[in-house]
């Protein structure tokens, strides 16, 4: 006899339950990641794997439930909205087999740990996580560059191989289970739109921007060659990936000095000297990121950020350096964790984590279900935008920068190709991150070829290739901290988008009228108004109706963005001419 049909007044009282349960064991549960975060052993590895597990087949549990409940009509929007985040909203969903969540959870606790620990070398010496990334983006002899890479990937990527094949199938198991067909069709079933319609979004959001990336890559490559020579970089195919200042080739600014051209490349300040000679330390960039925030009328932040936060590098233990923002109470204990470096990439990251704790204390009188973003790209795109307006009139506004040192019009080309080296230089790693899980969790990238499915996206996509011969022994995801971490990546891509569009809405409610990549918006109240109208939402609607809140459109384009750097796409054809672009 089949069980009788669940009812509203059921699944109204599961969801309240739900949510009292997740919210209160949420609290322990973020306190036991930070200390594994920030003091990285044996034990504390083994009390986040505990907590995870609980947290696993507890949200599990929920969700199996919440896809029973998805049926009942009539049921009102909230409740709704809540089932949908609840069967949803798990990143790597345990079957509900006696002992898989522990299995997955001591997996991927291990995964983090190994990268955080994790080491390469240079010239022969050990090198850690945050260092090597800093010297991956100073040195220029292409022989350390390819040791750095080359040890990096094979020391931390390759021995999580086996582990991340073994998580994958585990999750997989998971999403089948709740109904969806593998774990990435679950991971893109949470934007509000179907599994299909999100991929052809991306793809249609990409296209958009394309072609102002391959400008950037023909305009960068030809530099390359030029600095190094064909035997190192070749005038005409990929460009060889560690010779783009970072270890992923993800962002290009560090080697701006390499590619800037006489004259159109020179901004006329450098903000890590400008930070050194007004003694920067750690504290005070962040109490800078924090100013901003103050200037458009948010409230401080609480005494206990600045008290509990990691800021530096600790020297007596293994740290995951990687920086994050944290929220532990889901009210106003808010923290970032980073090992601050005195330099312009740091000012600007510190800027990004802020923006994801003033958003989580924007939203913090939302029922637990809603503490989110009103997408993960969303949560990612408030910092950037923040960041975006660290222009010379707010360095001058700071007092970092003298006002006679302003560049002048005749310096935007410079401004402009140093911004499009991260942001544009980014876009397509920021879609091959996830495309490259998405084909590993359906199988048609599979488990004996994860090297080549990850070098065949970063060709198609980024036109990068490898200093060196791969094969089936490595496993270079692994050494990128997103990929042992599980953590979804789409988010960047689409913050990056999101951002011009959030930075250009923000620019018109101030008034500006110059050109877009010239406008700060420091210190206007009302752009402050408006986006925390747009930030204590949460996720409590769709995402459109939130983007439509702030900028009067309900559609993700790339058009703000190419609006911003219309300058420079229009310089960089110029300076193409003759070159034979593409890979």
């Amino acid at each position: 006899m089949a069980a009788p049909a669940a009812t509203k007044a059921e699944a109204e009282a599961f969801v309240k339950d739900a949510e009292a349960r997740l919210a209160q064991f949420s609290i322990p549960s973020a306190q036991a990641q930070w200390i594994n975060a920030t003091y990285i052993t044996d034990d504390s590895d083994a009390l986040a794997a505990y907590f995870g597990t609980i947290g696993t087949e507890m949200s599990v549990g929920f969700a199996n439930d919440a896809a029973r409940f998805a049926e009942v009509p009539d049921l009102d929007y909230d409740t709704v909205r809540k089932l949908n985040s609840l069967r949803g909203g798990i990143v790597l969903p345990a079957p509900t087999t006696p002992g898989a969540a522990a299995e997955l959870n001591n997996i991927s606790t291990s995964l983090q740990s190994q990268y955080g620990k994790g080491k390469g070398t240079l010239k022969g010496e050990p090198i850690n996580g945050s260092d090597i990334e800093a010297a991956m983006g100073e040195v220029r002899d292409p022989a350390q560059l390819q040791e750095m890479w080359t040890s990096w990937n094979d020391n931390v990527g390759a021995p999580m191989r086996a582990d991340y094949i073994r998580m994958v199938g585990i999750a997989n198991q998971g999403a089948k289970e709740l109904g969806y067909d593998d774990a990435g069709a679950m991971w893109r079933s949470a934007y509000d739109m179907s599994p299909e319609e999100f991929t052809a979004l991306t793809d249609r959001i990409w296209n958009d921007v394309k072609p102002l990336y391959d400008d950037l890559h023909c305009f960068v490559r030809a530099k390359l060659n030029d600095k190094y020579g064909d035997e190192v970089q070749s005038a005409d195919g990929p460009i060889r990936s560690d010779l783009l200042g970072n270890m992923w080739a993800q962002e290009w600014g560090n080697i701006y000095d390499v590619v800037a051209p006489g004259g159109a490349g020179d901004i006329g300040y450098d903000v890590t000297s400008l930070l050194e000679a007004k003694d920067y330390d750690a504290a005070r960039m962040v109490k800078t990121g924090e100013g901003f925030f103050s200037s458009l009328g948010f409230d401080p932040l609480p005494e206990t950020f600045f008290q509990r936060s990691l800021f530096v590098k600790p020297q007596d233990r293994e740290v995951v350096c990687h920086a994050s923002a944290w929220d532990l109470d889901n009210v106003d204990d808010v923290r970032i964790k980073m090992c601050i470096k005195v330099n312009a990439d740091d000012f600007t990251t510190i800027h990004h984590e802020l923006g994801h704790n003033y958003y989580q204390r924007a939203y913090n009188k939302q029922p637990f279900l809603y503490l989110n973003g009103a997408n993960d790209g969303f949560h990612e795109a408030i910092g950037d935008m923040i960041a975006l307006s660290i222009t010379p009139e707010y360095l001058v506004q700071i007092g970092l920068l003298d006002k006679s040192q302003v560049p002048s019009s005749d310096k935007d080309i410079g401004l402009l190709l140093r911004q499009a080296m991260d942001k544009v230089a980014f876009l397509p790693f920021g879609l091959l991150v996830d495309k490259w899980r998405w084909g590993v969790f359906d199988g048609s990238i599979p488990s004996d070829g994860l090297q080549k499915g990850w070098d065949d996206l970063r060709l198609e996509y980024q036109g990068i290739a490898p200093p060196v011969a791969r094969t089936e022994a490595s496993f270079d995801p692994g050494g990128k901290y997103h990929i042992p971490a599980t953590t979804p990546y789409m988010r960047y891509f689409l913050a990056r988008i999101l951002q011009f569009q959030f930075y250009k809405a923000a620019c018109e409610e101030a008034g500006w009228k110059g050109p877009l990549h010239r406008c700060s918006f420091y210190g206007n109240k009302q752009v402050g108004e408006k986006l925390n109208a747009m930030l204590e939402m949460g996720a409590s609607r769709p995402w459109p109706d939130a983007l439509e809140k702030f900028t009067g459109s309900r559609e993700m384009s790339g058009k703000a963005m190419l609006e911003y750097f219309a300058p420079l796409r229009t310089w960089l054809k110029t300076q193409n001419q003759g070159r034979k672009c593409g890979w």
